[in-house]
């Protein structure tokens, strides 16, 4: 299957955007010190990508067989009803992001680098995403998960690390024994060409969730994946 590595991703945040992202007041004097375990962490970063072609070869109205591979989860079978082709896909922080947060000195400073981390993930990922946009030319993607829907359980992330291939590995990312990835700002799933926007925040009811990118529609289950 055709795959691809993405290990000379930038990351280049702004400091003013993540300090008021951290509630950090320009003229405060945790500013300076924030500016600085920034630019450390920016020498240090190195988020990476890595993904790998598949192609939908059965499906069930609960599962679906991509390149050998059998998912099960009625809304991933749903989405994937137009679909021929997909992409399998990691993304992380990076494992030397990783061990420079483990040197933080106290709370505050952990909890800073926890941030600049995820700020990392989310740069990769969006990197990822216009790579793929562009080199094959496809138009509205979405992306689906193990263990972001009770539909899509996280015991299947070890199918998904299978289907990669090994790519795992070379992109320093592990999967412990209950399915967590290290390091934990990695992201996976199963990305696909979808005509509607998809997202599964629209079927999740968690109330205050810092990673929610789609309201909830309490209706969406119901009305398409019944």
């Amino acid at each position: 299957m055709e795959e691809g590595l993405l290990e000379a991703i930038g990351f280049r945040p702004k400091p003013e955007v993540l300090a008021r992202r951290l509630r950090i007041k320009p003229d405060s004097r945790v500013c300076d010190e924030f500016a600085a375990v920034l630019a450390e962490a920016r020498r240090v970063a190195r988020p990476k990508a890595a993904y790998r072609i598949g192609y939908i070869e059965d499906r069930s109205a609960d599962s679906v067989q991509i390149s050998g591979f059998c998912f099960t989860s009625r809304v991933l079978s749903v989405n994937l009803e137009p679909v021929q082709r997909v992409f399998f896909y990691l993304v992380t922080c990076g494992q030397e992001l990783e061990q420079w947060s483990k040197g933080m000195p106290d709370v505050l400073y952990q909890y800073w680098a926890d941030c600049i981390k995820e700020a990392a993930l989310r740069s990769a990922a969006r990197t990822l995403q216009e790579h793929l946009k562009e080199k094959y030319s496809l138009p509205r993607t979405s992306a689906i998960g193990p263990g972001t829907l009770q539909d899509f359980h996280i015991s299947q992330q070890r199918l998904l690390f299978d289907a990669m291939g090994g790519l795992h590995e070379r992109i320093g990312v592990q999967l412990s024994d209950t399915f967590l990835m290290m390091p934990i700002k990695s992201i996976s799933g199963i990305r696909f060409p979808s005509e509607k926007r998809f997202e599964s925040c629209q079927l999740c009811p968690r109330e205050n969730c810092i990673g929610r990118r789609a309201p909830y529609d309490e209706n969406l289950y119901r009305e398409r994946f019944a």
